[in-house]
C-alpha cells in the first residue's frame, strides 16, 4: 500500500521525497488499516457474550452514536449521528455492544444507505427483535469539498423493521425520541432505506 500511495503522490504532482512527504506513504497505509478495520471484524466476536434473557418489551434506543466513515465513490469521509432502536421480544444487546456494531459498517467503504440497512439486518437477524429502527444523519465531503460544493448538506437514511415499519404510532414515538420528525416528514409513509438531503 505505501508503495501506491508514494505512487499516487507522484501522478498529483508532488515529490514524494521531499522532507513532508517521506512518512506519509507510511501514514496514510497505517490511517486506511484502521478507517477499513471493519472488514477484519468478526460480528459474532463483537456481540460475543453480549446477548442476554430479559423479560423485557418496551423500546431500547441507543442515540446520537458519532460515526466515521469512507464513501466508497471518492474515498472521502461522510460522519454524522446514528440512532438505533429495537423492540426485543425476548433476548437484549449489550448497550455497548450498539455502538460497536456501527462501528464495524462504518469502517468500510460505504454508502449510507447500505450502512444504514446492515445495522438493522444484523441486529434483526441476531436477536429476532418485534422491530428495528435506524436514522443515520451524516454530512458527505463529497458534497462539501466538490461536486455541488454544499457545506449545509446532510443526507437522513432510515431503516424501518417489523413494527417500526408496520405500526405508525411506534414508529413515530421513536422518532419524537430522537427528535427527528420535524426534519424527516417523509419518514411518516414508514419506507425502508428512505433518504432525503436537507440544508440548513
Amino acid at each position: 500500500m505505501q508503495e501506491l500511495i508514494k505512487n499516487l503522490l507522484v501522478e498529483l504532482g508532488e515529490d514524494p521525497n521531499r522532507e513532508g512527504l517521506l512518512n506519509t506513504p507510511k501514514r496514510v497505509a497505517k490511517a486506511y488499516e484502521f478507517l477499513t478495520s471493519g472488514y477484519r471484524a468478526d460480528i459474532d466476536q463483537v456481540l460475543n457474550n453480549a446477548l442476554f434473557t430479559v423479560d423485557y418489551s418496551e423500546m431500547v434506543i441507543v442515540k446520537d452514536i458519532d460515526f466515521y466513515s469512507l464513501c466508497e465513490h471518492h474515498l472521502l469521509p461522510f460522519f454524522g449521528k446514528c440512532h438505533v432502536a429495537y423492540i426485543p421480544s425476548n433476548k437484549v444487546i449489550g448497550l455497548s455492544k450498539i455502538p460497536r456494531l456501527v462501528d464495524v459498517f462504518a469502517r468500510r467503504l460505504q454508502v449510507q444507505e447500505r450502512l444504514t440497512n446492515q445495522i438493522a439486518d444484523t441486529i434483526r437477524d441476531t436477536i429476532k427483535p418485534l422491530g428495528v429502527a435506524v436514522v443515520i444523519e451524516a454530512t458527505h465531503l463529497c458534497m462539501a469539498m466538490r461536486g455541488v460544493e454544499k457545506q449545509n448538506s446532510f443526507a437522513v437514511t432510515s431503516a424501518m423493521v417489523g413494527a417500526f415499519r408496520d405500526q405508525g404510532r411506534t414508529r413515530m414515538e421513536f422518532l419524537e425520541l430522537i427528535k427527528l420528525r420535524s426534519i424527516v416528514p417523509g419518514l411518516q409513509h414508514h419506507q425502508a432505506g428512505l433518504a432525503c438531503i436537507g440544508e440548513d
